[in-house]
This record gives structure tokens, sequence and C-alpha cells, in this order.
């Protein structure tokens, strides 16, 4: 018998005020993403199994278990393998034994491997796929939650930082860097060094000291030992942040799982060709359809990339008919080889972006999947990959995306008279206003006296040199750009230097800025849990677990 769930919402959870912002009014979104948030059904050319709705999903079930032919015992028997390893929960160890069972389902999410779990929507996607999981069970579909870690990326300098807010409520940047890295290897196999420890030190001195700075020191220092690998670090702190939840962890680094994804990889060789004209063709429709093609796709593509003898994960191209090659260290294969490779020593290939999800969804038989904003374009690119491979597609749910909105920054805002969404024109434009509104409006009126005299003049100039020569007159409008503009610099530094002398003010606004809107990006694509974990212990997690809500496709505002 499956256990009973240990996500249970505190009180306080149901005392946060939470708000919801729709995606079209926040910066950077993509018409894709967009349309398919709106109207995911009207979207089937790209998304063949999209929903319309979290409850269609039920009825997807049986289709994903009839497609499912993979043993189970075999994969689950590779899930305890890596959950014992990384210290997961009994609950986890409870759900691999339930997902035995061949009537449950999966709801898949992953991430890449980031340092000290990496930027907050992390944690997000992890909680979304717990939160259908439980739905979806509650409604007579038995279903576990799974994550898969993204440990065979290769782009190391991309997860190998991380943001936090300060004790001094500004940003901390924290970089990790390994001297036994070798160059372009998959990220989790990257092994941690002693300046391991220098990152965490930083980091910890870095956050304010609470109650809960102890526990966040154990945290990192008992997952990020140095010699152990970048992945196994990753999935340790996860399993220590998701102790209630019943989160199953993938790393399809294990030798296991690579071996029963052998097959699909097999089939994906034999039909790259086939594979990469329907992805052209898909790219070709999306962009004659005003959308976008997330990935570039040309003739020489080959979906899986290779991995060298030194350990590198390289990129393999098309050089001629059933000719191909690894860019790194040139090694020439043809298709049979290829194949001959896979079936016996499958460890030397990984899946790039566009198969990826294919082989999860042989692996595991996932109901959906939760991504982000760009997951979901890869899924309107990708569907083809399903089909040609003759697996069923997979429908793509986004994430829960939230926004912490703690009280003083809340008060800041409407002390200024501000809404989240104004900080999205930044820092700089939002400056005129606040300072012509609550610093010095003196100084504003000043500033506007002066450039409506200055103009005045200018036009009695230009009235004059017009009726005297007209190429003077278009001296003049140059000129009087240049006046104009030197004004307006010298404008903006006038309101900055009476922003510096209302220091509170300044201040406010600064740190309003770092948490809400850091570095002109949403809080969630840059700062680290641990800044609110430091803070508020862990009913953080279960603040965010409560505040899910899988019906609203908006990004949420949960007020602190």
């Amino acid at each position: 018998m499956r256990p009973e769930s240990a996500c249970q919402t505190s009180a306080a959870t149901n005392e946060l005020r939470i708000s919801s912002v729709p995606f079209s009014e926040l910066p950077g979104q993509s018409r894709l993403f967009l349309d398919y948030q709106s109207d995911p059904v009207s979207l089937r050319r790209y998304y063949p199994n999209a929903v319309s709705s979290v409850s269609e999903l039920a009825g997807s079930a049986n289709r994903v278990l009839d497609n499912y032919a993979i043993d189970r015992d075999a994969v689950c028997d590779a899930l305890v393998e890596i959950n014992t390893a990384c210290g997961a929960s009994d609950n986890a160890l409870a759900n691999i034994q339930f997902l035995r069972v061949e009537k449950t389902v999966a709801v898949l999410t992953g991430q890449q491997t980031g340092l000290f779990t990496g930027p907050l929507y992390t944690i997000y996607k992890a909680l979304s796929a717990v939160k259908l999981a439980e739905r979806l069970t509650a409604e007579g579909i038995p279903a576990v939650p799974l994550f898969w870690a993204a440990t065979e990326d290769h782009d190391f300098e991309e997860v190998a930082s991380v943001s936090l807010i300060g004790g001094d409520a500004a940003i901390h940047d924290i970089v990790y860097d390994s001297t036994r890295r070798v160059a372009d290897s998959q990220v989790g196999s990257v092994v941690l060094d002693d300046s391991i420890v220098d990152a965490i030190r930083e980091f910890l001195a870095s956050l304010p000291t609470t109650e809960f700075t102890l526990e966040i020191e154990q945290m990192l220092t008992t997952s990020w030992l140095p010699s152990a690998k970048f992945g196994e670090a990753f999935l340790k702190q996860l399993a220590h942040v998701f102790q209630p939840f019943g989160l199953i962890f993938v790393d399809p680094q294990n030798a296991a799982l690579k071996k029963l994804a052998g097959p699909i990889c097999v089939d994906a060789i034999r039909e790259s060709d086939a594979i990469v004209n329907e992805l052209m063709t898909r790219s070709s429709q999306l962009v004659s359809d005003g959308y976008h093609a997330q990935v570039l796709v040309e003739d020489d593509y080959f979906p899986l990339f290779w991995q060298t003898d030194d350990g590198v994960r390289t990129a393999i191209r098309k050089v001629g008919e059933g000719q191909y090659r690894s860019k790194a260290d040139k090694r020439q294969f043809t298709t049979a080889e290829l194949i001959n490779i896979a079936e016996a020593g499958p460890e030397r290939f990984s899946p790039g972006v566009m198969l990826r999800p294919v082989v999860q969804d042989y692996l595991f038989p996932t109901i959906c999947y939760f991504g982000g904003g760009a997951e979901i374009a890869y899924f309107g690119q990708n569907s083809v990959v399903y089909e040609t491979l003759e697996r069923p597609v997979t429908p793509v749910l986004h994430r829960q995306s939230f926004t912490v909105v703690e009280a003083r920054h809340q008060r800041t805002l409407d002390d200024l008279d501000l809404s989240f969404t104004d900080l999205f024109a930044g820092i700089d434009n939002l400056l005129p206003t606040l300072i012509e509104r609550y610093i010095s409006p003196e100084t504003a009126r000043l500033f506007s006296d002066v450039e409506e005299r200055i103009n005045a003049e200018l036009d009695r100039l230009d009235q004059s040199l017009s009726a005297l020569d007209v190429t003077l007159a278009a001296n003049l409008a140059k000129r009087r750009r240049k006046m104009i503009y030197h004004i307006g610099a010298m404008r903006k530094k006038a309101y900055l230097a009476e922003l510096r002398k209302s220091e509170t003010l300044n201040n406010r606004i600064s740190a309003t800025f770092a948490a809400l809107y850091p570095n002109g990006h949403l809080q969630e694509r840059s700062i680290n849990v641990t800044t609110y974990l430091n803070k508020y212990g862990p009913n953080f997690i279960d603040w965010l677990y409560g505040s899910i809500d899988l019906d609203d496709r908006g990004h949420r505002l949960i007020h602190l």
C-alpha cells in the first residue's frame, strides 16, 4: 500500500496572500509560449496531445500505460540505487516501490545540476511535479513525481555559479570552478576539489546569521564534499530539501539506466536522417507561422552526443551518406558502427535536447512533463522526434512560476505607488518618476523650466535662421538634439545625487529591485532557495507547496 503523503500544508500557508500576473505582462516571453499558455489545444499541430486543463490528463493515462513496455522492475532497481546513494527519503523509496505497480504513471520534470541547487525555478519545477502526482492519485490515477537531473550536460560555466540576497540586501554571486575539471565533460562527473570549501564559506558569509544558518551550513557541507561529484552533491542537497515530499531523483548517468535506454538510442541512430528531416521541416513550419525554432537544426545535425576517451562530451556531425564524425576527437563512424557501439556501450552516448524527452518517456510511463517557457518551445519542435520513433507525444505543462514578495518590499512598492510590473521598466527608467514624485520635485521643476526656456529660445533662433539660410536651421536642429541630450544626462546625474542624499529611500529601492527583479530578470531565474531557507527555515518549502495552483497559468506572487 502506498504511504500517505507527508506534504501537509502548514496553517501559515493558508494565511499567505497570492496574486497572479499574466505572462503576457512579463518581459521576454516568446509568442509560442504565450499562445500555448493561452490555448494549448489550438496548437496541436505542434503539440499533438496538448490538454486544455490539468484535469484532462487523467484521460491520457491508458495511452501512456499501453505504450510503456520497458521492464519496470529494472528501472525501479536503478532508481533505488540512485536514491539510496543521494539520501532520498523513505517516502521517495516508497514511491519507487509504488512505481513498480503496472498502473502507476510518472509526473516528470528536470533541470540542470546547478551549484547549491541553482535558481529557485528548480525548486518550483520539483514542487509542481509533486503537487500534480498527489492530485492525480487523489483522482484515482496512481502517480509518482520524478526529477531528472541533467548530469549529462557539459556547459559547466552555466551551472557553476549561484546568486543570493545577502545580509546587506544586495545580490551576491558565488562562483565555483574545479581544477580537476575536464573541459566540456559532463557536469555530473566533475569532481569537486578543495575550492568548494571556499565557495561554501563565501556563500555562508554572504547570508545574514539566523536561527536556521547552522542547518544551512550542515546541508551544504555534507552535500558538497571535496572529492564528490558535482551531480552527486546536487542530488544530495535536493534530497535534503525535499525530504518530506517523496520526490524520486533520476541520474541519467546511472549505468543501469544507460543500458535500459540503449534500444531507444539505437532507434534514434537508425532513424537519424528522418529525425533531422522532420526537425528541419518543423522548424520551417514554426517560422512560417510567426514563431521561432528553439534549436537550430541543420542537415548535418545528429540527435546524440559522443563521449570521447578523455571524457569530453562532443557533438556528432554527419559528413556524408552514412558517415559521421565527432567534433572533439574527429573520430569517424558509419551508421553501423554507431549502432554497434550503442548496443555494446550505451554509456558513450547521451541524447541531445531534441531527443532527451523521448528517452525520458521511454524509461518512464510519463503522463506529463513540467518545463519552463523554453522547454515548452522545445516540445513544439521535437514532437516530430516522438512521432518518427513511433512514441506517443507527452503533454508538457508550464511549471509553477513565483516571485516571493516579502512584507518590507511590498511596503516599499505601496509607499511609492508602484506595482510589481512597474519594476520591469528598470530602476534607471523609474528613477525620474520617483525623484519627481517623492524626493525632489523642486529639482524636477527646475530642469523642466530650463528645458522649456531653452526650447523657446531655440525656436526663436530657428525662425530667424530659417529665413536667413535653411542650412543654418538644419545645423541648429542637430545642435539642439545634442543640447537636450546633455541636459537630460545632467538631469539623470542630478536625480542620482538627490537619491543618494535620501539614503533610506535609496536603500529601500535598491533592496526591492535586488529581491524582486534582480539584474533585470525574474527572481526565480537567479536567486537561490537558500536565501529564504535561511530566513524562514524548512517551512518555506511548505509555503511554496501550499501556494501552488495548477490551474493558474500566470506568474504568481507570494506575499509573505
